[in-house]
């Protein structure tokens, strides 16, 4: 998150580049599912920011950006779904869509934090959200309330790697082999003898 915040390039790396690809296919394919399933009109790309999420009358809205201090994310669908009883909200619930067939913590940690941006419009804190994945287009509900503590943790952590003007030291792991950067990352552990 350092070398991007500060506007490094990657270098590609053939995994990472596969592993985005799927990712979109999957993400596009799995809204293009979703927005079948809505009357038209019912359906929206990228609803305006200005829009007052809890009156909209959209019933899935696709790549919605969602801000707040310190954090933003594109949200890959959000369900609105309207409310049984007469003066009660409609329920909105975060989709996030994983091409694998396994969900790992940090598929679940990313949808947490998806759920903690889109609170941030909406005001209220949103305690469920979904995530499809893998070949059957599995479903699973996500309690993001769990996650919030970590999730707090970690976005302090980010806000000040990014704020600093020295890069991080140089550790090398196992997210290295999905990374844009590891040829960079590599190539300066080379140069240190630190491999």
């Amino acid at each position: 998150c350092f070398l991007r915040s500060h506007g490094e390039a990657g270098t590609g790396n053939a995994y990472a580049d596969w592993a985005r690809i799927q990712s979109e296919s999957y993400r596009r394919n799995g809204i293009d599912r979703l927005a079948n399933t809505v009357r038209p009109g019912e359906f929206v790309t990228g609803p305006p920011p200005t829009e007052n999420v809890k009156t909209a009358i959209w019933r899935l809205a696709a790549d919605f950006a969602a801000a707040g201090e310190h954090v933003e994310s594109t949200i890959h669908a959000v369900e609105r779904i309207p409310s049984e009883g007469r003066g009660a909200p409609a329920q909105l619930i975060p989709t996030r869509f994983i091409f694998t067939n396994k969900l790992g913590r940090d598929d679940k940690l990313l949808l947490a934090f998806d759920a903690f941006a889109f609170s941030k419009v909406t005001g209220d804190e949103v305690r469920l959200a979904k995530i499809v994945h893998g070949d059957n287009n599995a479903t699973s509900k996500v309690r993001t309330t769990p996650w919030a503590g970590e999730l707090v943790k970690l976005i302090r952590k980010a806000t000040t790697l990014v704020s600093s003007d020295s890069p991080p030291d140089l550790v090398l792991n196992r997210h290295c082999t999905e990374c844009e950067f590891q040829a960079r990352c590599r190539q300066k552990a080379v140069e240190k003898d630190d491999l």
